[in-house]
């Protein structure tokens, strides 16, 4: 009877191999959850802006409430005014509305809303339903004012001054303490325009 073939010799990995086997994926998921962290936490109403202390874009757009009429920010020159960004799909509109009829209500300065990737209807449906707080509301249905200005999505509140310079950024839902802490003391120097 034969004896069976001899069988290859099994080399065991070295012990650190076989150790770095299991390390390389827990420190691979170790960075991601810190890059995970670090992103996540950061404040999202303090994204930069690029416009700050520069001319704020203009625009002209159809009237929300007309489409045969043609609204443009340069109506505003010499004056401050508010942009606020918004749309009906946004949720986080409608947690600001109330703060912007309060603020509105005020009359400290005007409010010009920019409607952003809306359906015509549908704003003017939510605007009728919750009161409306703009002086003048701009369609931008296609989103296209809104990439001049930056905006990453809505809501955002813009501050611009009399000599037409974007001062202050808003990212995230306005309630009526973020408008009096941040912006009401910035509306003196709004009105006087930018040193």
């Amino acid at each position: 009877m034969k004896a069976p073939p001899p069988r290859p010799a099994q080399r065991l990995p070295e012990p650190r191999y076989r150790m770095l086997k299991y390390l390389l994926p827990v420190g691979l998921f170790a960075v991601l959850v810190g890059f995970l962290y670090f992103g996540l936490g950061r404040d999202k109403e303090t994204l930069p802006s690029p416009l700050i202390g520069k001319a704020a874009p203009v625009f002209e757009l159809t009237r929300l409430d007309d489409p045969g009429k043609t609204f443009s920010n340069s109506e505003f020159a010499g004056k401050p005014y508010v942009l606020n960004v918004w749309g009906s799909w946004c949720v986080g509109c409608r947690q600001e509305h109330g703060a912007l009829l309060e603020i509105a209500r005020r009359g400290e300065v005007p409010i010009v809303g920019l409607n952003y990737n809306d359906e015509r209807q549908a704003a003017l449906n939510w605007l009728e339903q919750l009161g409306n707080p703009y002086v003048v509301s701009a369609f931008d249905g296609e989103g296209r004012v809104g990439i001049d200005w930056g905006v990453y999505g809505a809501p955002e509140t813009f501050l611009v001054d009399a000599n037409g310079k974007v001062i202050k950024k808003h990212v995230a839902p306005i309630t009526v303490e973020i408008w009096e802490q941040e912006f009401v003391p910035l509306l003196a120097q709004a009105k006087a325009g930018s040193p």
